[in-house]
């Protein structure tokens, strides 16, 4: 076989080429390229191979025939030459007539060709070059079990030749799929069972973040058994041998021949291939993506960056978990009933008449929306409560008559503030309309109406905007106005302009007429707004608001602390001298204009379940009787039934209004180690995980004299060093001072301090570990 494949080579200078290419690309895969992703030089690779496949199909038929010669059988009775082979080594034009060295005539090998048609001759030549390939990497690998399948492969080819068959691979190693579920069903299962809370932009990010881990393991060159110390044991390591032979036959090879039926790698492998490489998968990819981050655009950076390590990370943990639901091959999502739909299911079973049973719908409500929030699941599990309980306690707490503990007294009589203009809505009195101008489409004369008037409204109420440029953003097709209407005129709007691409609206123009200000229009017209946007799937908003402004935004939820990355927003938002910037983020599985409603129902829920909770408890504790005997003071857990209500000793505070840490260490550590596990595990924790390297930072040493991480931290609160909660805030602030005097402030580093600092604070006050 030697012999002919290099006969052929010498007969064909276009087989040279595509041989010498292949086999540059088979040398550099399985030489240069094991361990890393190679998606561009395999794509390069693979067109060049196909570019040579084109060159060999596009010949004439009788120099198709000539090439096909080298591997046809000779057709002559008793003769078991298998291909042509040339008697005189000289190069010279090839004939029909040329003999081979089993003394009959290229003719006679080719004989039975000619009546077959084009298609099955280019069908053959595929497979041939494929045999060149095949040959070529067998000769240039040197692992000696690798050599042995690409044999294997080698005499299929050229067996299927000489019969006219499509090649099959059968024999031990089974056929694809070879587990289940597979590696690409078992990361969808992660998603659904870690992120299913998440709202529909970082449910995308997430989705994004698998394809690409996906794409990275479908496009991987996993190394030899021989050469790459995976496993520890013989068992492991056979398994391991078993997994790189099928992948190598139905993953690899084929990508550089396709006679053999391709397969991607996560579709047909499962757990057993996903434990053995994962680890090693995992650092390459991190490597190469630190290795290109200078050249990578600022969004992918991030999400590479700062998204995916710890996406891998939770995918870490549940591969190796010995019972984690991803490897259930009847897994389902777990499933989620949100209390707005538990509370309309039981306004309809109570209610007396039809209208109070159907909900009325504004332009601003659509089916769709409730579609969507069915499908969110919780970020946390509790106990739920049956559906006849809820409805059995909103029947009570409707009932005119009810009262129960302090209400009895204090009645809440306070409406909500936007009580009134829903009652309007919902009446026909005012209606909102989003409004704006278009060049491409026509515009009613009733919307440009409108929009004049709330050109007056703005331009009254906003005496220190010029008029021409409230003019220039209201009629400017790029923005869009949400107009309350009243007797067909407007009273008030806010102009908006969306930005899609980057995930945000800009609130340019609030403003209510003055004989309808405090009236709860402002707070209905901004939900009404969040409900659109949400629908839209926009989910934060920017504005920069002046110093008689910012009181009415912060009431809306709007902050001052920027949550968004300034890359998204810098350059598209309009600046304001003299005005502060305020960020607000939307929450997907909230119906604005019904918000108020459902956390008073809720609330008069929980009273509802606190007071029948209080009427089953009936044990009553003697009084103490310690201070007659004398005793000045004591234990407040020495209390009978103190523990019962759920009290535990953590902090108190002294009479200068300090904290004071408990006298327990182990207490403290515990909740200490919550703290940190949190923080650990927060997607801006990656930089402060490990101690600085200082092969890749030399200079960090000389700036930064007493450096801090949080592995360092951990092996602290192992050996209980932390005897107070100053001391480890002191040592978690360290880590955050050293970052930023270390890295400017434009840094992605710097960054994760800020938000990871901010993080860290929150977890300690809700422990009550943080001063007030």
């Amino acid at each position: 076989m030697s012999e002919q494949t290099q006969q052929y080579v010498q007969e064909s200078p276009e087989a040279t080429s595509v041989s010498n290419s292949e086999g540059s690309k088979v040398t550099q895969v399985n030489q240069s390229q094991h361990h890393k992703p190679n998606s561009q030089s395999r794509q390069s690779n693979l067109q060049r191979i196909h570019e040579k496949k084109q060159l060999v199909l596009n010949l004439p038929p009788v120099k198709k025939l000539i090439k096909l010669a080298v591997h046809s059988k000779c057709q002559e009775e008793n003769c078991d030459c298998s291909g042509w082979k040339r008697v005189d080594s000289t190069p010279q034009v090839v004939s029909f007539t040329d003999p081979c060295k089993c003394e009959h005539s290229l003719e006679s090998h080719i004989s039975h060709l000619r009546t077959k048609n084009e298609n099955d001759i280019n069908k053959l030549l595929g497979m041939m070059v494929d045999v060149e390939n095949v040959y070529t990497a067998m000769s240039q690998e040197e692992d000696t079990d690798i050599k042995k399948i690409y044999g294997y492969l080698f005499r299929l080819l050229r067996k299927c030749i000489l019969s006219f068959e499509t090649p099959v691979i059968e024999g031990p190693l089974g056929q694809p799929p070879f587990e289940k579920p597979s590696i690409n069903k078992a990361v969808n299962n992660l998603l659904m069972y870690k992120f299913p809370h998440l709202t529909q932009q970082e449910w995308k990010t997430m989705c994004e973040l698998a394809k690409i881990f996906l794409h990275c393991m479908n496009n991987w060159d996993f190394p030899p058994p021989n050469s790459y110390k995976l496993v520890v044991s013989q068992e492991e390591a056979t398994i391991y041998k078993i997994a790189h032979t099928r992948w190598l036959v139905f993953c690899h090879v084929p990508l550089f021949c396709d006679s053999f039926r391709h397969y991607d790698t996560a579709m047909i492998f499962g757990k057993t291939l996903f434990r053995a490489v994962f680890k090693h998968v995992k650092k390459q990819i991190l490597d190469q993506f630190h290795e290109e981050r200078d050249w990578m655009p600022v969004e992918r950076r991030v999400m590479l960056l700062t998204h995916f390590p710890p996406f891998l990370n939770l995918l870490d943990e549940e591969i190796y978990s010995s019972n984690s639901p991803i490897w259930d091959p009847d897994f389902k999502p777990p499933p989620c009933i949100p209390l707005q739909s538990l509370l309309d299911s039981s306004k309809a079973k109570t209610s007396a008449g039809p209208s109070s049973a159907t909900k009325t719908r504004t332009e601003f409500e659509t089916p769709s929306r409730e579609v969507k929030r069915r499908r969110v699941v919780q970020d946390e599990h509790f106990e739920d409560l049956s559906k006849e309980t809820v409805a059995e306690i909103i029947a009570t707490i409707d009932d005119p008559k009810y009262m129960t503990g302090p209400d009895m007294v204090f009645s809440e009589n306070t409406p909500p503030r936007d009580k009134e203009p829903k009652q309007e809505e919902k009446q026909g009195i005012i209606e909102l309309h989003v409004v704006g101008n278009s060049l491409t489409e026509p515009v009613s004369k009733q919307t440009m109406l409108w929009l004049i008037g709330l050109q007056n409204v703005f331009s009254l109420q906003l005496p220190r905007m010029p008029k021409e440029y409230i003019s220039q953003l209201l009629f400017d097709p790029k923005h869009r106005t949400l107009a309350l209407i009243r007797h067909n005129k407007p009273i008030g709007g806010i102009c908006f302009r969306p930005f899609p691409t980057q995930g945000f609206t800009e609130i340019v123009f609030l403003a209510m007429t003055s004989s309808e200000q405090v009236k709860g229009y402002g707070t209905h017209l901004m939900n009404h707004l969040k409900d659109y946007h949400i629908r839209k799937n926009i989910l934060h908003f920017l504005t920069f608001a002046d110093q008689f402004a910012i009181e009415y935004f912060e009431k809306q939820g709007f902050s001052k602390d920027i949550k968004m990355a300034r890359a998204m927003y810098q350059g598209y938002i309009k600046d304001y001298e003299g005005a502060t910037l305020m960020h607000c983020e939307l929450n997907p599985r909230i119906i604005y204009t019904e918000f108020t409603s459902v956390i008073r129902k809720q609330k008069e829920i929980v009273k509802q379940l606190i007071y029948q909770q209080q009427r089953t408890l009936s044990k009553v504790h003697p009084g103490l009787t310690f201070f007659k005997e004398g005793v000045t003071s004591l234990p407040i857990e020495s209390i009978p039934g103190i523990q019962e209500t759920g009290w535990r000793p953590t902090l108190r505070t002294t009479r200068g209004g300090q904290l004071e840490e408990s006298q327990d260490i182990d207490v403290l550590a515990g909740m200490l180690k919550t703290v940190l596990i949190s923080v650990k595990n927060h997607e801006d924790s990656w930089p402060f995980r490990e101690p600085v390297d200082k092969n890749d930072v030399p200079d960090y040493y000389d700036h930064i004299k007493y450096p801090m991480d949080l592995k360092k931290m951990g092996e602290r609160l192992k050996a209980r060093y932390y005897s107070t909660r100053r001391l480890f805030i002191a040592d978690m602030m360290r880590i955050f001072t050293n970052c930023k005097i270390y890295n400017s402030p434009e840094t992605e580093y710097y960054q994760c301090a800020i938000n990871l600092q901010q993080y860290f604070q929150t977890k300690m006050k809700e422990l009550g570990l943080w001063d007030k």
